[in-house]
């Protein structure tokens, strides 16, 4: 299977290591993986804050650069319901966000990993609700060797990001994100889990502000340890 990274730009400019992590898992499990240096925005941020013409001008060069490739993965759900609903390309059908590229296409939930920590699991509000991804990502950490998975309270609660959403509505952003670094702390995990570096971002900030000790870690990366 000819497989190729969306990095995102979130990943590329600030995450880069979620990226070898989704490609050390993919080695790992015998697919090669490939990064067309051409990529670019995919729109997402254009698109959801109305400028969508500019946005639209984007689709042509995002389906160049990932043209021919059996699939696509990306380890952001927010960027893989974006493309998966508002590219009408040839891409967006072999589009796949990261854990369901794993459980639904290649058929695994044990990628070999160990993570002797105490983790909990954030489902961001675009894997959940518009890529609907379940219990995926769960199934992946509960496969997890060493793990001690705890439930989140309240787990599908929005962590108050939102993308601009922050920035328009910061009081409404940070009573959720307070709410939400609450329910971490219930559960005496030393790490949050998310499938989106964007929220994770967003928690980890907040949970830094109060000494909590409550590392942040992408899905890749925790399925990328071993012993």
């Amino acid at each position: 299977m000819r497989v190729a990274l969306f990095i995102t730009c979130y990943n590329d400019a600030l995450f880069p290591d979620t990226g070898k992590a989704v490609t050390a898992v993919l080695e790992r499990l015998g697919h090669s993986v490939e990064f067309p240096q051409q990529q670019t925005c995919c729109g997402q941020m254009h698109y959801n804050t109305g400028y969508r013409r500019e946005a639209e001008s984007l689709v042509g060069a995002f389906n160049d650069a990932f043209r021919g490739y059996d699939a696509v993965v990306t380890p952001s759900g927010s960027c893989a319901g974006h493309v998966r609903h508002h590219h009408a390309t040839e891409t967006a059908p072999n589009f796949y966000e990261f854990s369901e590229f794993l459980v639904d296409v290649l058929g695994v939930t044990d990628v070999g990993a160990y993570y002797p920590h105490r983790v909990t699991y954030h489902p961001t509000c675009h894997s959940l609700r518009m890529l609907r991804v379940g219990d995926k990502p769960l199934r992946l950490l509960r496969a997890v060797a060493g793990i001690d998975l705890v439930e989140l309270p309240e787990a599908e609660s929005c962590c108050g990001f939102g993308g601009t959403f922050a920035m328009k509505n910061s009081e409404t952003s940070i009573a959720m994100l307070r709410d939400k670094m609450g329910n971490v702390g219930k559960t005496g995990a030393d790490t949050l889990c998310a499938s989106d570096n964007s929220c994770l971002m967003h928690i980890g900030g907040g949970l830094s502000r109060i000494t909590s000790g409550v590392r942040t870690l992408h899905l890749a990366e925790i399925l990328a340890a071993t012993r």
